[in-house]
């Protein structure tokens, strides 16, 4: 049987991120098959069993996730063209007054803080921030699981066969889409449910079929809405929710 790095192993367990698998085994805090493993670039069996240290499991809680209503005219991560990244707006002044994880900001919050995500400048909607790797990956990772839901207005005619193409039949890069769940929600506004994100995917789609985004929200990830935050505030994720 082949070996695999431990810290790639780890990552695809969904025990952590890479870069925090590296920091755990640097400081002693992984054992494999019962043995601590300190060495960077270890290799290991895929069959093997993992163990973090309560270290470790200690960290991990410690970290924050926070979800954003992002507003047009931010980026997603780092500035670009003199616009902000949506980060900036993460504030003692912008926490939502209906936040009810019992969590209140602390600048430590901010420090490895970064989206789990994209979401286009000029869309708005459901932003996700972590410090914490494991969800990082659960929302990121290519085999996600995780599906997001997004309002869209649009304008021009959309056939029958437009609509079963939005659903399943288009390319983009010479790549087939996985299945996605398009529906209208009222004459002029689609709902669309992804389980993929391809830069600009929504709106490439629809220019495909003839339609012009003018609008585009997300309104869930998972099992986590958007629900009435309102626009440029944030609040934390809470310990019963997950996505």
């Amino acid at each position: 049987m082949e070996t695999i790095r431990l810290s790639k192993l780890m990552s695809e367990r969904g025990l952590c991120s890479r870069r925090e698998a590296d920091v755990y085994i640097e400081r002693g805090w992984v054992k494999v098959d019962g043995s601590v493993v300190s060495e960077l670039g270890s290799k290991v069996l895929p069959t093997c069993s993992i163990e973090l240290a309560t270290q470790a499991q200690r960290e991990q809680g410690s970290r924050v996730t926070i979800l954003l209503h992002k507003p047009v005219g931010y980026v997603s991560a780092q500035a670009e063209d003199g616009y902000q990244p949506a980060v900036t707006l993460v504030t003692a002044a912008n926490q939502y007054a209906e936040d009810h994880s019992g969590l209140r900001y602390s600048n430590e919050h901010l420090r490895g803080l970064a989206p789990a995500g994209r979401l286009d400048i000029d869309s708005t909607g459901l932003l996700v921030l972590t410090q914490d790797g494991r969800i990082a990956k659960q929302l990121i990772g290519d085999d996600t699981k995780v599906d997001k839901e997004y309002l869209v207005r649009v304008q021009g005619k959309l056939s029958a066969e437009g609509l079963k193409l939005l659903n399943h039949g288009l390319k983009l890069d010479d790549a087939a889409l996985r299945p996605a769940k398009v529906v209208w929600q009222n004459e002029d506004q689609l709902s669309f449910t992804l389980r993929e994100g391809k830069k600009r995917q929504i709106r490439r789609m629809c220019d495909l079929v003839g339609l012009k985004v003018v609008g585009l929200k997300r309104v869930r990830i998972g099992g986590v809405k958007l629900s009435d935050l309102p626009q440029g505030q944030w609040r934390y994720l809470a310990a019963d929710e997950s996505f």
